[in-house]
């Protein structure tokens, strides 16, 4: 069936630094909703952009792409509660209205809470991250988040009913390693242990963060993959570790690349207490190596130990992607030294 897809946007910053923890594929959830009688609570969650199907109908009526309340005929408003995919530090927020343009909310709000364990109750403190704003039909609403707190569930409230596409919660993943056995070895590069994308040469298909997700690759759009490139040079991602560490093993999942996958790769490496994102970028080119260049092959996990140098404790890598393509998943098996 012929569809339309939302177009892209240009992100704001913080969508660029921050990952969307409202993201579905890494398992946010929606747990209550007060209605959902045009469409379901789980689209909304897609991470996929937002489709609209000109002539599909259902029972209920037209078929949108998004969460959609019935028409309120009381003084109330709809509202739903989303488990974040991790708990994190929340930079800024995307209320996507994509193809409602009858049928958006008026105007939205979201609220925060964090729950070490379980979910919200009665009893849950909830905190104001976006005061009530003014929505459009067909639009993203791109909005900054000005909070310190961890926060681990949101409240989305809609005024007083419609549809939202999408809600996008960007941040940064939190993770408590307080409690956790530092002589085990974890793969400090993971989103769910504070790994993060910093800067990149070219991301055509897909973002570097893509390669630091849980399990395998489910298809090619699932890794980082660059544009051919057509002058000399290499691609290259720079990533920040969750915790600084001393690197065991490497591995590199191409999976479903199999006529573009880089025909090599290495790793430069560093611990560096600089943050900023156009130093690291310089710096970077002069990192010693964490494992020089090595063969890549289609569709295979590659895995290293033997290979590595032994540069003590790093805070961040840049992989190269020689000269070019696409890696689906990256891990670096470590140790943590000390908290930070």
């Amino acid at each position: 069936m012929d569809f339309i897809e939302s177009p892209a946007v240009e992100l704001p910053e913080f969508a660029k630094t921050g990952m969307n923890l409202a993201d579905g594929s890494l398992n946010a959830v929606v747990l209550s909703v007060t209605d959902e009688f045009f469409a379901p609570r789980e689209r909304m969650l897609n991470p996929a952009p937002a489709r609209f199907y000109p002539g599909l109908y259902d029972d209920n009526g037209k078929w949108m792409d998004g969460w959609e309340t019935r028409r309120r005929r009381n003084t109330g408003h709809d509202w739903c509660v989303v488990r974040l995919a991790y708990a994190g530090t929340l930079l800024g927020v995307d209320f996507d209205t994509s193809f409602f343009s009858g049928n958006f909310p008026p105007a939205a709000s979201l609220e925060g809470c964090f729950c070490a364990e379980g979910e919200p109750d009665e009893e849950t403190t909830w905190v104001t991250l976006i005061d009530s704003v003014a929505l459009s039909g067909n639009q993203h609403h791109f909005h900054t988040i000005d909070s310190q707190q961890t926060i681990s569930h949101v409240r989305l409230h809609i005024w007083p009913d419609g549809g939202m596409a999408r809600l996008r919660i960007y941040g940064l993943p939190w993770c408590n390693w307080e409690n956790r056995d530092l002589s085990q070895s974890y793969d400090l590069i993971a989103l769910e242990n504070g790994g993060r994308q910093v800067a990149w040469s070219d991301a055509h298909y897909g973002e570097p963060r893509q390669i630091l997700k849980p399990g395998r690759g489910k298809d090619m759009g699932d890794g980082w993959e660059t544009r051919r490139r057509r002058e000399p040079g290499n691609e290259w991602c720079i990533l920040a570790l969750g915790q600084a560490g001393t690197i065991e093993k490497i591995e590199i999942d191409t999976a479903h690349f199999k006529g573009n996958f880089p025909d090599r790769f290495s790793i430069q490496a560093a611990f560096e207490e600089v943050t900023l994102e156009r130093a690291l970028v310089t710096r970077s080119m002069f990192w010693p190596y964490l494992i020089p260049e090595q063969p890549l092959t289609a569709d295979s996990i590659h895995s290293y130990i033997n290979e590595i140098s032994k540069l003590g404790k790093i805070s961040h890598v840049r992989l190269n992607s020689i000269p070019d393509g696409g890696i689906s998943r990256l891990r670096l098996w470590g140790k943590v030294d000390s908290v930070q």
